[in-house]
Order: C-alpha cells, then structure tokens, then sequence
C-alpha cells in the first residue's frame, strides 16, 4: 500500500562551519551563491542560494563541532551542474583550489572535486550525455 505524500522540491546542506564570514565568502565569491540571509547577533547561521538550491551555514561554537566526512573521496555535498567542464574554467578563474580533476566516472558524470576552507569535499559533476 503507497502513501499519498507531498512532493519533494529539494534538499539543503546545512554545514557547521568555523567561521561564517569566511565561508559565506567561499560560497558567494567563489562558488556563485547569492542573496545570503545571515540571523543571529553576532551572525550565527546563513543561507545562500543559486538557482534555487540553499547552502545553510552553522557558526560552530567551537572548531570541534566541524565535521567533514574527510578526504578520503568521501563527499559532503554533491552539486550538479548544467556542465561540468565551464564550471571548472569558472572556478579555476576565481582562484578556487581543484583537488580532483575532472574525470569522467562509470555512472556517466564528468566530475571533479574541490574542498571548502573547513575541509568540507564538494564535487561537481554533470551528465556526460549532454
């Protein structure tokens, strides 16, 4: 028997992080987030969106609550992406450190990887059908 649910219209990451301002720099500056909302005097937690995807950032209390998965290629967020190749080029003219090159994956991505200033593992990937 199937239960009559409500559509899903997406999913937020929410990252504690160790310092706010320096990562809402990292998001908007480099990776092309906009429109941040910041709350909490002083700012202890903001959203940043592009194309109508959220990032939430924590400030964490202290450096111990932050918790990357690690850099054993294991992921913390996965943003997808209309082409993975221009969103490369983007992000290697804004002076984004890559630590994955781009490489085409058995599940038909083209991705590559790169690490927010918190050790968080962000890959970006695009189909490689398109």
């Amino acid at each position: 028997m199937s239960i009559a649910r409500p559509r899903v219209l997406g999913t937020s990451s929410c990252l504690v992080v160790s310092n706010l301002e320096r990562s809402l720099a990292f998001y908007c500056d480099k990776l092309g987030f906009v429109e941040p909302g910041v709350w909490g005097d002083p700012p202890a937690f903001a959203m940043a969106n592009r194309d109508g995807f959220d990032i939430m950032l924590r400030q964490a209390a202290t450096t111990a609550e932050v918790h990357p998965n690690g850099t054993d290629g294991v992921w913390d967020i996965y943003i997808r992406v209309e082409d993975a190749r221009d969103e490369l080029e983007t992000l290697k003219a804004a002076a984004v450190a890559i630590d994955q090159d781009l490489s085409e994956t058995e599940y038909e991505m083209l991705e590559f990887e790169i690490v927010d200033p918190d050790g968080y593992r962000i890959a970006i990937g695009s189909d490689l059908k398109v």
